[in-house]
């Protein structure tokens, strides 16, 4: 048995069948997965995010006729935001239907290589590899590559492609970077490719891991604004969480500021402390409004741990977080 066919044997035997987006080739619904999946754990992803999505926007053309501020309220929680926002864009754009071509598909805000050739393959079934990290980590083992060089790696994930059965193929790749082929304590007695990896004996070895610079710290506080009962927010501009709802921070306290706790986040590049203080000076807010109404909003994960603050009950009362 080649080590094509041993993968195919392998995935029939032990893969994932049971995820939801593996009993579908609806093309918005596997590309909902696709988008979901980048950067956060497919537990996460299954327990709190994708029914009720789709529940919501059972369609592309669903996402596309909503208000980006519903798409970003469905994504509460979830974090990275850019994908909400590109995933509404894309909707837009496409008017609901995605092409079925990769070309086309990766020229969609949001779609890269990758994302294109997964929709196409899991949906239509066309012969093209995948390269997400889980692959490329079973790649650089196999082929002993120390160093994940994309043009290098693309070239080997063709090579390896089962092209008669390539939605097998790519599900299992992925599913024996995430069983078996894990970042530390890979199970390689297990892996379907140990008969000819080359990288079985010090898999630890590839690829070579670059040192983690250390995460920079950011200290702001973080503005509580009340007038007759409701709370003073404002609506994001920034790149990172554009279009979300949240209290204003700045860099320095205001003078006589009664202080109602603290909080911290840790984004992927930063950590964020935030003093958090009631301020009965002029704040310049997008808008006030009413628990019930901020239940309705898109909010950050750090503004509704700012919500909850058990101080923040004596001045206003927070809908039951979910």
């Amino acid at each position: 048995m080649n080590v094509k066919e041993a993968i195919y044997a392998w995935y029939q035997k032990n893969g994932r069948h049971d995820l939801p987006w593996r009993q579908t080739t609806d093309a918005y619904k596997i590309y909902l997965s696709e988008i979901m999946l980048q950067q956060t754990q497919v537990k996460t992803v299954l327990e709190r995010f994708y029914f009720p999505f789709l529940e919501r926007f059972p369609t592309l053309k669903s996402v596309a006729e909503a208000p980006l501020d519903d798409v970003l309220k469905m994504w509460e929680g979830l974090g990275y935001y850019t994908r909400a926002r590109n995933l509404h864009h894309t909707a837009i754009t496409c008017k609901g239907v995605l092409p079925k071509r990769p070309e086309e598909l990766g020229g969609l805000k949001g779609i890269g290589k990758s994302t294109a050739h997964a929709i196409c393959s899991f949906a239509y079934h066309q012969a093209l590899p995948i390269l997400d990290a889980n692959v490329k980590r079973v790649l650089c083992r196999y082929f002993a590559l120390s160093v994940k060089d994309e043009k290098v790696l693309w070239k080997k994930a063709w090579e390896l492609l089962h092209v008669k059965q390539p939605y097998e193929h790519n599900q299992a790749m992925m599913d024996i970077g995430a069983l078996v082929c894990t970042p530390k304590n890979p199970n390689c007695l297990e892996c379907p490719l140990n008969f000819t990896c080359k990288g079985k004996d010090t898999p630890e070895n590839y690829p070579q891991s670059l040192k983690k610079a250390k995460v920079p710290i950011k200290r702001r506080f973080a503005l509580v604004a009340l007038k007759e009962g409701k709370l003073g927010l404002i609506q994001r501009k920034e790149r990172l969480l554009h279009g979300l709802w949240g209290f204003i921070q700045v860099d320095e306290c205001p003078e006589n500021a009664e202080i109602l706790g603290k909080v911290t986040h840790t984004y992927s590049h930063f950590k964020l402390e935030l003093e958090v203080v009631k301020c009965d000076l002029h704040v310049k807010v997008d808008d006030y409004f009413t628990p019930e109404q901020i239940a309705t909003l898109a909010l950050s994960t750090v503004d509704k741990k700012i919500l909850y603050l058990p101080a923040m009950m004596g001045n206003v009362t927070p809908a039951t977080p979910k």
